[in-house]
Parts: C-alpha cells; sequence; structure tokens
C-alpha cells in the first residue's frame, strides 16, 4: 500500500501530507514543517514530519519545486533525492523525510511552515537478475554509506 503518513513525533505539529495539485499532476507536493532561514551558500535540511510506505520495488523521487530555484535561489543540494522502500518506519528517524535545500543566491531565504518545497513522484524499479543484496537497514539518512545494516 502506497500512503504518506505523518512521523513519530510529529503528530501535533500541523503536518501536511503530500498531495496533488491536480487530477493529472505527476508528483505530490512535499510541505515545510518549519519556519527557517537559508543563508547564502548554506545547505539546510527542512523538516516535513512526512514518511512513505511503498511497496519493495517502488522509489519516491524527490525534485525541488521549479519556482525554487526561481523565485528564491535555493535548489535540491544532490539534485534528485532517492527515498527508498526500506527508509520508512527505521529506527534512527521513523523514515522522515526531510529536503535537502542549498542556498546559491547572495540574500537569506525565509521558508515558511506549510510551503511547498519539493514533489515527489513514485516510479517501479529493476534489479539484476543476479543480483545478490541481502542487508536490511536499520539506519536513516544517509545511513546506507554509514554500514547501518543488519
Amino acid at each position: 500500500m502506497r500512503k504518506f503518513e505523518v512521523c513519530r513525533g510529529f503528530e501535533n505539529s500541523g503536518v501536511q501530507l503530500p498531495k496533488r495539485a491536480t487530477k493529472f499532476s505527476a508528483g505530490y507536493d512535499i510541505y515545510s514543517n518549519e519556519n527557517c532561514v537559508i543563508e547564502p551558500n548554506e545547505v539546510y535540511l527542512v523538516a516535513t514530519g512526512v514518511k512513505v510506505r511503498m511497496a519493495n520495488d517502488e522509489v519516491l523521487k524527490i525534485y525541488s519545486r521549479s519556482s525554487l530555484g526561481v523565485k528564491k535561489g535555493l535548489v535540491l543540494v544532490n539534485s534528485v533525492g532517492i527515498i527508498d522502500s526500506d527508509y520508512y518506519g527505521n529506527e534512527e528517524n521513523d523514515g522522515h523525510i526531510r529536503i535537502a535545500l542549498y542556498n546559491f543566491s547572495p540574500n537569506s531565504v525565509e521558508i515558511f511552515k506549510g510551503e511547498r518545497i519539493a514533489q515527489g513522484l513514485f516510479s517501479k524499479y529493476l534489479i539484476c537478475d543476479d543480483d545478490s543484496a541481502s542487508k536490511v537497514r536499520t539506519g536513516g539518512f544517509g545511513s546506507t554509506n554509514e554500514k547501518k545494516f543488519s
């Protein structure tokens, strides 16, 4: 079952779950769950308070909204964020999706709680016939590089 949910610890913070703006929108708008200021040349992880459940052969791809770059001088740090199905509910952060934004403008930029900051698109993916991955994720954000597996 594919579904956005509120993360543990954010139950009473007014989280806006992602939603599509129109009937034929491909992406789900993702909202900030905090007010913050991103300084020039700074990277900031914006809290959303959201996690996502999806099938094992699916991925949620995160893209910044085009208006962030044009109007505010913000871009997604890694161009496309990848949320794997096993990120959901992990011990470290319950699968909290945070949006890593970089301010390339010369000005401080404000993000407001409830502001649309990214969009997420679901995709199926394929694996090689001889794939042998067998480890299970136990960590959260960036954990595949930290060897947090069992």
